[in-house]
């Protein structure tokens, strides 16, 4: 489900098995030779809910818009606008409509508008609307084509009532023909 971030083939000779393959390192220890990349510190992602990431799978297209408080990945297709705690959108998955949520990590596609508090774009991820967020981290690579707003998505609207009417002058009419007098003064 989770892609792991490809790390540099170490310098040194992998040790080999008796079958002549390579021996591959346990998930949750460092590689050998790999001491030096275990030592540099690692981006943490916001932790996931008890309750567990809820899947559109690649195989599924969902017409509709998709609104709650958990967290959801999308590796499938959306035509519809999507509001969720937390949302990553998969490689293959794409959203034709407006994305909300509190995070945002995009691999995938988005047409439509983003807005949350933390939103980043993945390598891969191809993103044609505009963007409203408080942190916004592009990778390179990523594609994006629209505007930025950085601040708060639940920042009071401004309001349109009336304004007080400011005091504007009164316009000056423009002056007619003028008659001048060429006669010299009398003497």
């Amino acid at each position: 489900m989770f892609n792991k971030t490809k790390s540099p083939a170490p310098s040194s000779p992998q040790p080999r098995a008796e079958s002549g393959s390579a021996i591959p390192p346990l998930p949750d220890m460092p590689a050998p030779g790999a001491a030096a990349a275990a030592a540099a510190p690692r981006p943490v992602a916001p932790p996931v809910a008890q309750r567990g990431l809820s899947t559109l799978s690649s195989d599924l297209q969902f017409d509709g818009s998709i609104s709650g408080s958990g967290d959801l990945q999308i590796d499938g297709a959306v035509k519809g606008d999507v509001r969720v705690g937390r949302l990553i959108i998969g490689e293959t998955g794409a959203v034709e409509g407006n994305v909300t949520a509190d995070y945002i990590e995009v691999r995938g596609r988005i047409v439509g508008g983003v807005s949350g508090k933390q939103v980043k774009l993945i390598a891969t991820a191809y993103v044609d609307g505009d963007i409203t967020a408080e942190q916004l981290s592009i990778d390179i690579g990523a594609y994006f084509q629209g505007r930025v707003l950085q601040g708060r998505r639940d920042a009071p609207a401004p309001s349109h009532a009336p304004r007080p009417a400011a005091h504007v002058p009164a316009p000056v009419p423009e002056p007619g023909p003028q008659i001048i007098d060429m006669k010299p003064p009398a003497a």
